[in-house]
């Protein structure tokens, strides 16, 4: 799916500001700086940024935390929480919940190949709209249109369906997925809160 005007604005947002934060000690996850480089699609969408929709940034978070399955119910209802001024209804928190699990997984189970290995989380609501990205530094993947189909799996012997960018589809309004082999993915995904 291509970037909307939105996913656009905090993609451009997100190049513009380090991650700032502190240790949180023993609870398994930090803030800290995350020196993103930028990518020719940054550099595209940085282009083409339309100002006015930078200036409806109602919150933002940004949280890192440590490859492990146990903390996908962390992220999830992270960004639930995050949500909850925006009053969403029961689906619409389902879908959100849904979508960031699966992204989470995909960072689990294939950029770190259940090994150690840093997940990065930011969220953002624009006027009514959230905007969550999911980040990690692992293997990459060689050839994005062919994991986004439905029923493609790396990992047939873990039992996995393949169905995971399709549930963020189907839940999102918008995905958008960058990575590199050996450099790690960004999956954006945007959703309208009615």
């Amino acid at each position: 799916m291509p970037a909307t005007p939105v996913l656009k604005s905090i993609i451009a947002a997100d190049l513009k500001q380090p991650w700032v934060g502190k240790d949180a000690g023993n609870a398994g996850f930090e803030i800290h700086y995350h020196d993103r480089k930028e990518t020719a699609m940054d550099r595209e969408i940085l282009r083409e940024n339309d100002t006015e929709q930078r200036k409806c940034l109602v919150n933002e978070m940004q949280i890192v935390f440590e490859s492990k399955s146990e903390n996908e119910g962390f992220a999830r209802t992270a960004v639930a929480s995050f949500i909850m001024p925006l009053n969403p209804t029961i689906d619409e928190l389902a879908d959100i919940k849904t979508a960031v699990s699966e992204a989470v997984t995909n960072c689990v189970i294939h950029g770190y190949e259940m090994g150690p290995g840093k997940i990065f989380l930011d969220a953002a609501v624009w006027d009514r709209t959230l905007v969550v990205s999911v980040t990690d530094e692992g293997r990459g993947i060689a050839d994005i249109e062919k994991a986004m189909e439905p029923m493609y799996t790396t990992k047939p012997e873990l039992e996995r369906s393949g169905m995971g960018f399709s549930f963020m589809e189907a839940f999102m309004d918008a995905v958008e997925v960058e990575s590199a082999p050996g450099r790690g993915t960004r999956v954006m995904m945007q959703k309208e809160i009615r």
